[in-house]
């Protein structure tokens, strides 16, 4: 019988899992596996060792999922194994500890933060924000020491950097800037926490007490995820058609648009390592710092040889990339002349050369992104035979459902709403965020998939997902079936995924009432009893009422519930034009988000009065209002 592990205790784990997965694929391999339990002292011979992963690596492909991983752990608990094992993956170099305590164990909990990501973001940040007059009080911060970790406690950081990432996301007439009060600084946090939620991070166990105390671990994970969304932003068919050279022979469009950014960044520097003559790498880890019959930072040589600008284009100047460090033997050395030629580009961000060395996966992959969009160097094929046609571009809906659920941190990561979902992993994770209990042991089929019959193993999922739906969500499912989900149907996975966002809003509102059903007339009910008692004139008829485009009823919604908070002198009334109504919307969606309202919508779902999204923003509102009354 397996040890049950406590939530906080699989947090721990998981933060571990994260750190022996080099790439971030969601898997380690036997290799990391052996290695980390050989650094752990862990007197276990290789035979033992490969013994744990034959009877855990279901499909024999030397690879180790986290929930295998968990079984490992599992296995060596209450052993002096498992402490080592912990100890281990915490004493990894540059890997600080730090001791805590938590209301799930008396024992104390230990997290632990990499200097070298402080190190990395501090210097990303203090360039980023250089000139921003908001941030003077705590820009540059030193990136050797821990001032970052002061610097995000009032949320201004956070708040800008957010911006950086998804432009607009905040109004910045939200963010309390002057003569800060412990009150005032709450609000910020509140305003970046919710509005990072909307971009697609996973924050449900960060709080704004933890920002505010600067607790490293917790900084840096948010930190990274909100930079890693802004670096990804283009790396995207849609966004960038020159992508489209990268097609290998016999591949569709289709194709690569079903790769994720990480993947498109491989072979983005796979194309010009091959044009270089040089060898490809495969993740951004083990094959950029010496291992075996690797390589080192000669890929990176060679990759800002391609890219450089050809003084081809009359914006951007020549120039040359000196290959004179290349040939250096010293390891360290050899990295540091690249690093010297990186920063002929304005692209020495992210990585020292200790960090290429090393091979550290998240930085890496972040200086070769930042050097993708500064330098794609690519060329839009003139391909007759390519539909362009099929590049559309994601819409704000659908990525609105998948900021939501890329929130509440559901693994995959879902980057492509119908791709990511057409084995329906995604979605039962989902039910179990609207309390519908999921067999994951006898009616789910995890990945990784066999290769023959890979697709079946999908569609039994998808046919398990539409039967939860029907009998167990009571959801109305009529026509949608197991292949809708797994062809990728937009119109039919788009109403099912709805459903679950509706029900995952209405039970926060059912915890908040004691368990009393919430439906849309019990909303509208509230929303105009509390308005009319705080003697407000605005009122809404339905969530399809036109009168909601000018958002002055969200304003005062907002007023009611935490009055004074609304700067009425922005909010424009009378006759509006299309831009009056998107600038109330702005503020008010960043508003809402300030008073502690986890809102997914957008201004323009306001302003076009879009029912869903708006039934939404009353939700969350009349939820943050019942938590104050």
């Amino acid at each position: 019988m397996a040890v049950k592990i406590a939530k906080e205790e699989l947090e721990e784990l998981r933060e571990a899992f994260g750190k022996v997965d080099l790439d971030s694929n969601g898997f380690i391999c036997d290799y990391e596996l052996h290695e980390l339990l050989k650094e752990a002292n862990v007197p276990l011979p290789g035979y033992r060792v490969r013994e744990i992963i034959q009877k855990l690596d279901r499909n024999k492909d030397n690879k180790i999922s986290f929930d295998e991983f968990v079984l490992i752990f599992q296995d060596l608990k209450n052993t002096d194994i498992a402490k080592s094992f912990r100890k281990a993956i915490n004493t990894k170099k540059g890997i600080l500890a730090i001791g805590g305590t938590s209301e799930l164990s008396s024992e104390g909990t230990q997290h632990s933060f990499s200097e070298e990501e402080r190190f990395a973001f501090v210097n990303w940040i203090n360039t980023a924000l250089e000139n921003d007059p908001d941030c003077k009080h705590v820009l540059p911060m030193d990136p050797t020491a821990d001032s970052l970790f002061k610097a995000v406690g009032d949320g201004v950081v956070l708040c800008k950097m957010i911006n950086l990432s998804v432009p607009d996301t905040i109004d910045e007439r939200a963010i309390n800037k002057k003569k800060l009060t412990a009150f005032t600084v709450q609000e910020n946090l509140n305003l970046a926490l919710n509005s990072a939620s909307a971009i697609g991070c996973h924050v449900v166990n960060i709080g704004a007490l933890d920002l505010r105390e600067g607790k490293p671990h917790l900084v840096l994970g948010l930190l990274w995820q909100i930079i890693k969304i802004g670096l990804f932003a283009d790396i995207e068919l849609s966004r960038n058609e020159a992508l489209a050279a990268l097609l290998k022979d016999g591949e569709t469009l289709e194709d690569l648009m079903k790769l994720s950014p990480e993947e498109l960044l491989l072979r983005w520097a796979n194309y010009h390592l091959d044009n270089a003559g040089w060898q490809k790498i495969n993740n951004f880890s083990s094959d950029i710092k010496v291992c075996g019959h690797m390589f080192d930072s000669k890929a990176y040589f060679h990759l800002l040889n391609q890219i450089s600008p050809k003084g081809t284009e009359d914006d951007k100047p020549r120039i040359d990339i000196s290959m004179g460090g290349f040939s250096e033997k010293d390891d360290m050395k050899r990295a540091e002349a690249m690093l010297l030629q990186a920063d002929r580009l304005g692209c020495r961000q992210f990585v020292t050369s200790a960090d290429v060395v090393s091979g550290n996966p998240k930085l890496n992959l972040a200086f070769v992104a930042n050097l993708f969009n500064k330098y794609p160097s690519l060329t839009k094929p003139e391909n007759e035979d390519i539909d362009w046609g099929l590049l559309e571009g994601e819409t704000r809906e659908e990525r609105t459902f998948r900021n939501w659920m890329n929130s509440l941190g559901v693994n995959p990561h879902v980057n492509h709403l119908y791709g990511d979902l057409q084995d329906a992993m995604v979605i039962l994770q989902l039910y179990e965020k609207i309390k519908v209990p999921v067999d994951w042991i006898s009616k789910v089929n995890r990945p990784p998939y066999p290769k023959i019959g890979t697709n079946m193993k999908k569609l039994e999922n998808c046919n398990y997902a539409v039967e939860l739906g029907k009998n167990m969500a009571k959801f109305s499912l009529v026509g949608i079936g197991g292949q809708d989900l797994n062809d990728g149907n937009a119109t039919l996975t788009l109403a099912l995924v709805w459903q679950l966002m509706r029900r995952y809003t209405l039970n926060v509102l059912e915890d908040l009432g004691d368990g009393q059903k919430a439906n849309d007339d019990i909303i509208v009910k509230w929303v105009n009893q509390t308005l009319s008692e705080a003697e407000k004139t605005t009122k809404i008829s339905s969530f399809k009422d036109k009168e909601i485009s000018s958002s002055l009823a969200v304003v005062d919604l907002i007023d009611a519930i935490q009055p004074g908070s609304i700067s009425y002198d922005l909010v424009k009334t009378g006759s509006l034009s299309e831009d009056d109504k998107l600038e109330n919307a702005k503020y008010a969606v960043s508003m809402a988000r300030k008073i502690g309202a986890r809102v997914y919508a957008l201004p323009e779902d306001l302003v076009e009065v879009k029912p869903k999204m708006v039934m939404t923003v009353f939700a969350c509102l009349m939820g943050r209002g019942m938590k104050r009354a």
